[in-house]
């Protein structure tokens, strides 16, 4: 459920596998060990024979409890701060839905979900924050119930919430970095294609969630169809570097043959790049292109001459790469890759590029728009910070393609996003009393929402 729809994903959509997961499959070693232990200690009818440290003080007939079925209150929560954009938690109870229960003495699986006494979780999109205390924190997800029938979940949820949590904040701050513009999810060459549809979903929903916030009307953009399996949404592009190197190196000529070939509806973006000269091919693109379409439209064919309306030019140049038309300073960051100057220079050279095609009448005044709505997209190695920069600088970037950033989840650049869960209750003779390991305390959290059915 997101906050933007309140509608839970279906279980079908994460496409789980239910069977193994259920066995432990995908669970850290530990917490089978303990189901077994739990397991075996309910059928000899085993009653507890320690000492409680933190519950001998209350009265209680301890030696009563009934430990192989014992109740208790887990809570989930992150550890990012200052905030994490929350998404996993529709993945998670997913899980938790499916294969909370046992195997019976047939081998038969017993599904308890209903079992349990509460579930309770916020909804994707939400902010749950963190200032470094584990004691004082806010759960996105609750469960109150017989512990050996869900303990083997708490590996594949955490794993949910982690991933899906940790791309969602990771855009979401690229995004304010980026003041508004649009951000291109581009990290799928960069891990398992299994991971994509959950990537793809958890960037859309910080798409959302920036929208909300700021009242923007930006559209989500992802390069794969796969990352757009959960929301409906379907991947975008143009050309690569590939492409261009099939047509001999010639990315006029590249971009000539796909407009001719492609709908009108797919944006015409030209890879620039690859003769690292971004300012004389970005020209040479856009002089074909216009020519095309004036053409065309003389003609009367305005439907066909769409296909050659050039909506965007991407450089990419590589780090190690200095384009031609940056002049050295001998720093890298001034002159190696997409910097600045590189973009400064190709936004004047494309405003004035008409100036150069010996144009009569109104066709001056309709090329140098037709000049200036091509947009520059930049990609290669932009982080926040980068785009922090750029924006600083006011750098005429209309787009930012970003990849490998937003997979970070490390502590150097405080992109850890990582959640943890501990048990902070447990229920004795029908009442709860709180019980956690130092340093951990049961906390609450007004976003939570009971899941039932």
């Amino acid at each position: 459920m997101s906050i933007f729809d309140g509608k839970r994903l279906p279980v079908e959509i994460f496409k789980l596998d239910i069977e193994r997961m259920r066995r432990g499959w995908y669970s850290d070693k530990y917490f089978d060990n303990i189901v077994a232990v739990l397991s075996a200690l309910a059928a000899q009818g085993y009653r507890f024979g320690g000492s409680s440290p933190d519950l001998s003080d209350l009265g209680l007939d301890l030696a009563n409890i009934d430990v192989g079925n014992i109740e208790v209150e887990m809570q989930w929560f992150t550890r990012r701060a200052p905030y994490s954009v929350v998404v996993g938690v529709d993945k998670a109870v997913a899980m938790l839905r499916e294969c909370t229960g046992y195997f019976d003495e047939a081998g038969e699986f017993v599904n308890t979900f209903a079992q349990l006494e509460q579930v309770l979780a916020v909804q994707d999109g939400v902010k749950a924050y963190y200032e470094g205390d584990p004691r004082n924190v806010q759960p996105v997800i609750k469960v109150r119930g017989r512990y050996r029938d869900f303990a083997i979940l708490e590996t594949p949820t955490l794993g949910a919430l982690t991933r899906g949590s940790r791309i969602a904040t990771n855009v979401y701050n690229t995004m304010k970095a980026a003041g508004g513009k649009q951000v291109l999810f581009f990290p799928a060459r960069f891990d398992a294609h299994e991971v994509q549809a959950a990537d793809g979903y958890a960037y859309h929903i910080a798409v959302e969630l920036y929208n909300h916030n700021g009242g923007g009307v930006l559209n989500s953009s992802v390069s794969t169809d796969a990352q757009g399996d959960w929301w409906g949404g379907a991947g975008g592009g143009t050309i690569a570097h590939a492409a261009i190197a099939c047509f001999l190196g010639d990315t006029p000529e590249t971009v000539m043959a796909f407009s001719a070939v492609r709908p009108a509806n797919i944006p015409r973006i030209a890879l620039v790049d690859f003769n690292n000269d971004c300012v004389g091919t970005s020209v040479a693109v856009m002089q074909r292109m216009f020519f095309k379409y004036k053409e065309l439209m003389e003609q009367g064919e305005e439907a066909e001459a769409q296909k050659y309306i050039l909506a965007g030019v991407r450089p990419d140049t590589g780090g190690s790469m200095r384009d031609v038309s940056v002049a050295p300073l001998g720093d890298k960051q001034l002159d190696m890759g997409v910097n600045p100057r590189l973009v400064f220079a190709m936004r004047q050279a494309i405003d004035n590029a008409w100036q150069g095609w010996e144009l009569a009448g109104q066709w001056q005044l309709r090329a140098q728009q037709w000049c200036q709505n091509v947009k520059i997209v930049v990609t290669g190695g932009f982080t926040p910070e980068k785009i922090k920069h750029f924006e600083s600088l006011q750098v005429p970037a209309d787009i930012y393609g970003v990849g490998s950033s937003l997979l970070n989840n490390c502590d150097d650049n405080n992109t850890n996003n990582d959640y943890t869960s501990d048990i902070v209750r447990v229920k004795i003779a029908g009442q709860w009393y709180d019980l956690a390991k130092v340093g951990r305390h049961a906390c609450d959290n007004p976003l939570l929402e009971e899941v039932r059915g």
